[in-house]
This record gives structure tokens, sequence and C-alpha cells, in this order.
């Protein structure tokens, strides 16, 4: 895993940035089209965009729906997913509703992730779909639960942070993601991760998918 070309194969090369202009999206698509990231992800607003810029260049266009509370109600969170396909992301990570979590509502998380499962594969059959369930606000069962009803609803990953939380990723949430969900479901990483000492230890844990900002200075290490 420590060659250059492997690592960045499963970054997500990220700038959720509220302020991000136009030339910073590019200058990320530039960067991830050069590194050979697996993806950017950009705010729902800049799907097109980044969609343009590496069109033909192998990097997937990834964004965010209910982000980063995960409040939104169900239709709204369907509706961004399938406009997000439909201009041009064929990832999306979404938030979990938390509050739904907390109250023990398990079929209407499932309903609510399911519902953007739907609404992106209707667009994009081969859309992937993320399932951000905010680690550090949740119990450790909590976290099993969240994990189980995402997988059952289709997800193909379990994102662990929006990066917007009081904590991001950690090497305990990775480890215990591996061990609820099976073997087919991808587990990505996310939130605080600024380094290759980082990036290797989530890896080693079961990350299969990092998403960072600091990707370019990741593989730099490497090259060093």
């Amino acid at each position: 895993m420590r060659l250059p070309e492997t690592l960045a194969a499963i970054i997500d090369h990220t700038n959720l940035k509220p302020g991000a202009t136009e030339k910073e999206i590019l200058s990320l698509c530039s960067e991830a089209s050069r590194c050979r990231f697996k993806a950017v992800c950009v705010s729902p607003c800049r799907v097109s965009l980044a969609a343009r810029a590496l069109d033909g260049s192998g990097v997937a266009v990834c964004t965010v729906i209910g982000f980063p509370l995960g409040a939104a109600s169900t239709g709204i969170k369907a509706a961004e997913a399938g406009e997000a396909a439909r201009s041009g992301a064929s990832e999306v990570d979404m938030v979990i509703n938390l509050g739904l979590l907390k109250d023990g509502n398990e079929e209407a998380v499932f309903r609510d992730v399911r519902a953007v499962v739907e609404a992106a594969a209707a667009v994009r059959k081969d859309a992937v779909v993320k399932v951000i369930i905010e680690t550090c606000f949740l119990t450790d069962r909590e976290k099993e639960t969240a994990c189980r009803i995402c997988e059952r609803a289709g997800a193909a990953f379990i994102k662990t942070s929006t990066g917007m939380g009081t904590a991001g990723a950690t090497v305990d949430d990775i480890k215990l993601i591996k061990r609820t969900v099976s073997p087919g479901t991808g587990i990505k990483a996310s939130g605080g991760i600024k380094t290759l000492d980082q990036a290797l230890r989530m890896i080693e844990a079961g990350a299969t998918r990092i998403g960072t900002s600091s990707g370019v200075q990741i593989i730099s290490e490497l090259i060093i």
C-alpha cells in the first residue's frame, strides 16, 4: 500500500469549504487528475463544474447529501441525490439522521437511507452511496446499529465523519465498523486525516477509502 498510485486510488480529494471558489474547485480537480485520485468530493452546487473539468480523466465526482447535519427530510435528501447524479456525480455521501437513530426509530433511518440509494440508482445504475454516521456523536452500540441499517438499506460504504463534528475518524471506529459490516461493504475514513501516517493507520485498521483535503500532501510524503 505504500506505492503512491495505490494509495491515491482510494483517496477522495475533498473541498467542502462553504466559501470554496470556482478557481479552488478547478484546482482540486486538476490535482485529482494529476495524482490519479479515486474521486473529488465537492458541494452539490459544484458537481457540474467538477464533472466538466474531470470528463475523461477517470476521476469520479462525489458530493454530499443532507450535509452536514443529516436532518433534512427524506424527500429532500432523495431529491438532492437525484439532482447530483443528473449533474454528473457517480458517488454521493449522505449524512444519517442522527436524531431518528437516537430515537431508536430504525425503520425511519432505513427508509431515509434507502430513499437516497434508490434516487441515485434511478439516474445512474452504478451510483455509489456512502453513509456518514458521524461517529463522534454515537455510542458504540449506536454505531453498530447504524452500520447494520445502512448496509441493509443498500449503502456501498459506511463513512465515519463529516469533518464538521467534534471529532473525525479514529482507528478504533474503523475497527468497530469493520467488525460490524460484511466484507463487501466499504469503509471510508474521513475527518482530520492530514498525514501519511494517519492514512496508513486507517487503512491498516480496515478503511478502504480515505476522505481528505490533504491528499496531495499525503501522496507527496510517499514520493519524498
